[in-house]
């Protein structure tokens, strides 16, 4: 069985005795930044000074520096920068003042577990992932709630290194919804093929299917839109909140019956006998191998796919439909998330 920690678990003492940088103010920086400040830890921010972030992050309040000059300060860096920045990040603002006592963290295990960064001897190395978007983990903090993250201990130089992570994840509000003990291994293999066999790749690629699939039997692309991607979050909500025995006792039997003899057909031992593919280039680290070469090249094939695939059908109705949707926040698609 899992270890799973609680509060309870946790000295948030630990880490309020400690100085904190979070290098990075993204998706997941900002949140851990204002987390943190607000339950009693003194944070300082990293970033370039050209980044377009400074402004946002002292508007909230928080100190910003450079990230050289936060890592320098600090006791505990938190590194919530994209994955294929970090290397360059650690060489020339983390590495220089990473010195025996100091504890180096991530929220994602990726250049620890494929070897673009290797931290010296002496110093912490540990992990703490909230399984959630950052403004999530904001959200439900502000709520006196919290998502659940994952933890981990890669070097342990102080014999504290997992007191103090765990201190770090009860003050972003994790240990008050749990935090389940991994390795930097299995954290990054199961999110990395999380993300291309199911959350992502594997969804998107069965919405389009599904929408290519009805149109051209002759149906209307905006009623294959619903069908096939809109009415998704319904299902998905259903089984977020209770798995997939409630989602499958809120439907309809004739759909329920549907779910039971047509999916196996749709994702049958081909599809798994893929996965299973996809899960050992992600192990062998021929994934990481060949995301790498593509960010050292500048993108040139992820650039294209991306701009193919904004360009798909699906994207063009789903647009115009969306537009019909006032309750829909507006939302940005210039740029990759992180």
């Amino acid at each position: 069985m899992t270890k799973i920690y609680y509060d309870k678990d946790a000295d948030i003492e630990l880490i309020r005795g400690k100085k904190v940088a979070v290098l990075g103010y993204g998706s997941q920086g900002h949140a851990h930044a204002l987390n943190l400040k607000d339950s009693g830890v003194a944070v300082k921010v990293g970033l370039p000074p050209t980044s377009r972030s400074v402004e946002k992050a002292r508007a909230a309040g928080l100190d910003v520096t450079s990230p050289g000059e936060a890592a320098a300060w600090a006791d505990v860096i938190m590194v919530l920068v994209p994955d294929t920045s970090q290397a360059k990040l650690y060489q020339e603002a983390i590495l220089p003042s990473l010195t025996p006592g100091k504890t180096l963290m991530f929220a994602h295990g990726f250049n620890v577990r494929f070897g673009t960064i290797t931290p010296p001897a002496g110093v912490d190395v540990s992990l703490i992932a909230p399984k959630s978007p950052g403004h999530r983990v904001r959200e439900t903090y502000q709520q006196g709630q919290g998502v659940p993250a994952l933890v981990a201990v890669h070097q342990d130089a102080s014999g504290q290194a997992r007191a103090v992570a765990l201190a770090y994840g009860s003050a972003i509000g994790s240990g008050r919804a749990g935090i389940l003990e991994t390795t930097f291994a299995e954290e990054t293999e199961t999110d990395l093929f999380g993300e291309q066999a199911v959350l992502c790749g594997g969804a998107a690629a069965l919405v389009k299917a599904g929408f290519e699939t009805l149109v051209d039997a002759g149906y209307q692309p905006e009623i294959a839109y619903f069908e096939c991607l809109h009415e998704l979050k319904l299902i998905v909500d259903l089984m977020y909140q209770g798995g997939l025995s409630y989602m499958r006792y809120s439907i309809s039997d004739t759909a329920e019956y549907g779910d039971y003899t047509a999916g196996p057909r749709v994702v049958d031992a081909h599809v798994k006998e893929e996965m299973q593919r996809l899960l050992a280039a992600v192990k062998d680290g021929s994934f990481a191998k060949r995301w790498i070469a593509e960010n050292e090249a500048g993108r040139p094939e992820f650039a294209r796919m991306r701009e193919a695939d904004r360009e798909h059908p699906i994207e063009v109705v789903g647009k115009r439909l969306r537009a019909m949707m006032p309750f829909l926040p507006p939302v940005r698609t210039d740029a990759g998330g992180a």
